[in-house]
C-alpha cells in the first residue's frame, strides 16, 4: 500500500485543518515509525523525546507490532469478523482491515480519528477486499455517543453481533479529566456479548527511575510537551473490569504472544507499553 507524502496533500475535506506548527501525537508517531507523513515540527518532538528516552522508537514498533497480533488473534482464534478501531493513526503496513481481511476477507472495519491527517489519508483505509467492508469517521473517542449514533458505523458493522473494539496507544492521550476508563465502558456497553477488546497503553513502570525523573524535569521547564498521560498496571487493568483476558493476560505488548523467540525481544524498558485482549461476557 502506497500513501501519499504530505508534500502532496490532497486539496478537500481535512486538508484545510491541518496545522504544520503544532505537534500532534500521530504524526510523531508516524516520524518513529519511519514514515514520511510528518512535519519538522513532529520531528523535532520526536527527537527531543527519543533524546531523553531512547527506547520510544522501539515502543512505537512494538506497540504496532501488537496490533497485528492481536488483530490476527481475533480473526483467526476466535473469529471475529467486525472491528471498530478507534485512534487509527495514519495509515501503515498492516492496518487493521489488512490483517483482518487476510484471515476473512469478509471482516468489516470501521477505523474513526480525529486527525485530518489521518482524515486525508482515509483513502488508504478504505481499500477493502470485496467481500468485506471498511469505513472511516471523523470523530473522537472523548464522544463516545457521537461514534456510536454515526449512521456509517450502523452501515458497515451490525452492534447485534460481536465487534472487537481496537484501542490502540489512545487512551494514554485522554487526561484523567476525559475520564478514559468511562468513555471506553460507554462503547463496550454497547456492544454484545462475546464482542472484544484490545487495548495498550504507555506506561513508566518499566522504566529507569532516573530517566523518569529526566522526563519529567523536561516537562516541567516547557522543553518538552507532555501529551501521553502514563499509567500503572492496576489503572490499565481497569479498562477490562468486567471482561475475560485471553492468555497471557495483562502484560508489557513484548510479552502479549510474541512471534519471535523468547531471548529476542528488547528490553522491557525500551517498550514499556501494556497491551492486553479480553472478551466480554
Amino acid at each position: 500500500m502506497t500513501v501519499p507524502s504530505t508534500s502532496e496533500l490532497p486539496e478537500g475535506r481535512g486538508a484545510d485543518r491541518i496545522d504544520t506548527t503544532t505537534v500532534h501525537p500521530a504524526r510523531r508517531y508516524n516520524y518513529w515509525l519511519g514514515g514520511k507523513d510528518n512535519f519538522a515540527v513532529d520531528r523535532e518532538s520526536g527527537d527531543q523525546i527519543a533524546a531523553v528516552y531512547p527506547g520510544v522508537r522501539t515502543l512505537a514498533r512494538e506497540n504496532r507490532s501488537f496490533l497485528g497480533r492481536a488483530v490476527r488473534f481475533l480473526a483467526e482464534e476466535v473469529g471475529v469478523r467486525q472491528f471498530l478501531d478507534i485512534g487509527t493513526g495514519i495509515p501503515s503496513a498492516d492496518n487493521t482491515h489488512e490483517v483482518a481481511q487476510s484471515v476473512a476477507p469478509d471482516s468489516r472495519v470501521v477505523y474513526v480519528d480525529n486527525d485530518p491527517m489521518v482524515l486525508v489519508h482515509a483513502r488508504a483505509l478504505l481499500t477493502s477486499h470485496p467481500a468485506g467492508a471498511t469505513a472511516y469517521l471523523d470523530a473522537d473517542l472523548r464522544d463516545p455517543e457521537k461514534i456510536l449514533a454515526d449512521p456509517q458505523l450502523h452501515a458497515t458493522v451490525d452492534l447485534s453481533r460481536p465487534v472487537a473494539l481496537v484501542l490502540i496507544a489512545v487512551t494514554h492521550f485522554l487526561t484523567d479529566d476525559d475520564r478514559p476508563h468511562e468513555q471506553v465502558a460507554r462503547l463496550l456497553d454497547a456492544l454484545p456479548s462475546g464482542s472484544w477488546l484490545a487495548l495498550t497503553h504507555f506506561t513508566t513502570d518499566h522504566i529507569p527511575a532516573e530517566i523518569v525523573r529526566r522526563m519529567e524535569a523536561e516537562f516541567a521547564a516547557g522543553r518538552m510537551k507532555q501529551d501521553a498521560v502514563p499509567r500503572d498496571c492496576a489503572e490499565f487493568a481497569r479498562f477490562f473490569t468486567g471482561l475475560e483476558l485471553a492468555e497471557p493476560g495483562i502484560a508489557p505488548v513484548t510479552e502479549w504472544r510474541p512471534q519471535v523467540p523468547p531471548e529476542q525481544p528488547p528490553p522491557l524498558a525500551d517498550a514499556s507499553i501494556y497491551g492486553a485482549v479480553a472478551r466480554k461476557p
